[in-house]
């Protein structure tokens, strides 16, 4: 079956538009292909690791103190909105501190990135710092 020569221009505009939409991402304003390890939550250094990476473009991953995490993540830079999250189920000592780590992690609205630092917070005054592992 053979086109008509119209439908072939719309359909490669179509794949440009698609090609072009970029990421708006904190991951795309210094975040991405780094492992951000959590060392301060609210102003108090965090007992256990965690961290914090952004894979491909709308989507975080990481490990909390006794699981791994996965969430959708798509607000555009400086926001950030953490979405649909998925948590293996693994037990250990530190199930109290996984769940303030995750629960706090969701309450983030806002995100910067300063060289080796990555700062969540939210309009509460709460915040979690995270440094770049090496």
């Amino acid at each position: 079956m053979r086109l008509p020569p119209i439908l072939i221009p719309l359909g490669l505009i179509s794949l440009s538009l698609a090609a072009c939409r970029s990421d708006e991402t904190v991951s795309a304003y210094g975040a991405a292909n780094i492992e951000w390890r959590l060392i301060e939550l609210d102003g108090q250094p965090f007992p256990s690791t965690a961290n914090l990476r952004f894979p491909e473009p709308g989507r975080i991953a990481g490990s909390a103190p006794c699981n791994t995490y996965g969430a959708v993540m798509e607000a555009p830079y400086p926001w950030f909105d953490v979405q649909q999250v998925s948590v293996t189920r693994m037990a250990c000592d530190a199930l109290a501190l996984e769940r303030q780590f995750l629960q706090t992690l969701q309450d983030m609205s806002l995100s910067e990135v300063s060289g080796a630092t990555l700062i969540l917070s939210n309009t509460d005054g709460r915040e979690m710092i995270f440094t770049a592992a090496e």
